[in-house]
Formats: C-alpha cells, sequence, structure tokens
C-alpha cells in the first residue's frame, strides 16, 4: 500500500513538474528560432523537447538558443504548422520571431475580368497562406470595400468569384490583401461601363426621408451620409433612408455615384 502512495506522488510530481508551449501558423519559408534559459535547478537547459507537427525535432534542446529548421519535416510553403515546445516547470522557453509564421500577402494575380452585370473573377497563384481578399470599389472619389472572400492560400492556381452591385457610370473594381504587416498589396482594376440609369435623391431638403429613384421608381443603392464636421452619421444599402434622428443642419451623402449635399430642416 506504502509503495502504490510513493508511486502516486511521483506521478502526480511528474505531471505537474513540465509545461508546454505551443504555437502554429503556415510556414513562410523561414525557421523559428528559440531562447532556451537555464532551468530552475541550474543542471541543465529550460526545454525537453520540440515537435513539429508531431514529429519530434532531431538534434535535441541541450543549448541556451536552438533553431526549428522547418526543412527537416519536409513543410513546403504554405502548409500549417503546429509546434509544441515541452519545457521545465518553472521556467519557459521564449520563441523570438513569431511573426514568420503569420501569412504574407504574396498572391499574384494571372488574370481579372469583370461582366457588365457586375461579376468579378480573378484568378492568383503564389498564395502562401489564408488571407482574405477585400473586394474595394472605386465611387465617391475614393476606393470603397463591398465585400470579402477568404483566399485559398494554395501556391498553385485558384479561382474566385464576386458577384459587385454596379452603380451608374463608369465602375472601376480590385481586389486587395493586407497581411500582418500592414500592407496593402493591389491588383490592377478593372473597368466596365455600366447599363444601369442614374439614380437621383429627394428631397434636397429633408424632414423625414431621403427617397433614391431612378426613371421615377424606388431603386436600391449605397449611400454615406457626413455631417458637416466629416464624420459618417449613416450608411448602408437601400431605397430610402430614415433621418428623423438627425439633428438640422448641413449634411453631405454619397450615392450611387454622385456626391451632394442636403439640408436637415
Amino acid at each position: 500500500m506504502r509503495f502504490i502512495l510513493t508511486l502516486l506522488i511521483l506521478s502526480f510530481m511528474s505531471a505537474v513538474s513540465y509545461g508546454a508551449l505551443s504555437i502554429e501558423g503556415s510556414y513562410q519559408g523561414k525557421n523559428l528560432y528559440v531562447q532556451n534559459p537555464m532551468d530552475d535547478d541550474g543542471f541543465g537547459y529550460c526545454a525537453t523537447k520540440v515537435t513539429v507537427n508531431g514529429d519530434i525535432m532531431p538534434g535535441g534542446t541541450n543549448m541556451g538558443a536552438f533553431e526549428i529548421d522547418f526543412s527537416m519535416f519536409n513543410i513546403a510553403i504554405g502548409e500549417p504548422v503546429f509546434i509544441v515546445i515541452e519545457h521545465n516547470d518553472g521556467c519557459k522557453p521564449k520563441i523570438l520571431n513569431p511573426e514568420v509564421l503569420l501569412p504574407r500577402s504574396t498572391f499574384k494575380v494571372s488574370s481579372i475580368t469583370i461582366k457588365n452585370n457586375g461579376i468579378l473573377v480573378w484568378k492568383t497563384t503564389d498564395e502562401r497562406g489564408k488571407l482574405p481578399y477585400i473586394i474595394e470599389q472605386y465611387r465617391w472619389n475614393k476606393w470603397v470595400s463591398i465585400g470579402e472572400i477568404q483566399g485559398k492560400g494554395n501556391v498553385g492556381s485558384n479561382v474566385y468569384e464576386f458577384q459587385a452591385v454596379p452603380h451608374s457610370g463608369e465602375n472601376k473594381i480590385r481586389v486587395v490583401q493586407i497581411d500582418h504587416s500592414g500592407a496593402k498589396r493591389t491588383s490592377e482594376d478593372v473597368r466596365f461601363i455600366s447599363s444601369i440609369d442614374a439614380v437621383a435623391m429627394s428631397p434636397k431638403k429633408v424632414k423625414n426621408i431621403i427617397n433614391f429613384s431612378s426613371n421615377g421608381k424606388p431603386v436600391d443603392t449605397r449611400y454615406e451620409i457626413f455631417d458637416a464636421y466629416g464624420s459618417i452619421v449613416k450608411k448602408g444599402v437601400g431605397s430610402s433612408v430614415n433621418c428623423e434622428n438627425l439633428i438640422k443642419g448641413i449634411y453631405y451623402i454619397n450615392y450611387d455615384n454622385m456626391n451632394e449635399k442636403f439640408i436637415k430642416g
């Protein structure tokens, strides 16, 4: 009985005397560097074992700093990786460059086309991680985000399709990605002339409701309303806008491909 109790205590001590540090991401062609302090008793180093996608890293961790070399695991660029660093309790290794596992925007557009009904199709290669594509439309003298599609992250060929909502006149569309660096990577823009009739708003002096129409019929349009200080107060898509909660004064409205001023009375 005493032997069993002793064995249980030793098992419990063994269970709580170790920890694990994990990190995951996608392989971007660069290795991880780990700072490995001495353990608490001063007789060895903190990290005891490293696994990459379940495979043990050869060479051991008995050194003050070590490199996790992904080339030893036959991992292709863009593939997901999951690293576990087992370590002694009371100390903790430090990964010095975790950002190298974050996906980077590296896509190359092999073709991008748009039809007159607003269907955008683009093909890419050389994606090194799953990053969303933001679809932007040029209107109101600026690029406006109109949707988002998750990237596939394949180095080979990828095909995407998105239904944009055209405005009257010339339309310009592009796709962009923003990775952890904050830099925006953009495609070239594609253009087409829409057959949609121009949209009109009424009234110019607004009491409660702004209406959008084309050829005398209500029509949905994307809009933004700004106050006199340039702060946006309303935005959306619709054939009308409820302005009852706006205080009296001068406002600016973007709709269809137009910029206008109106007065809230």
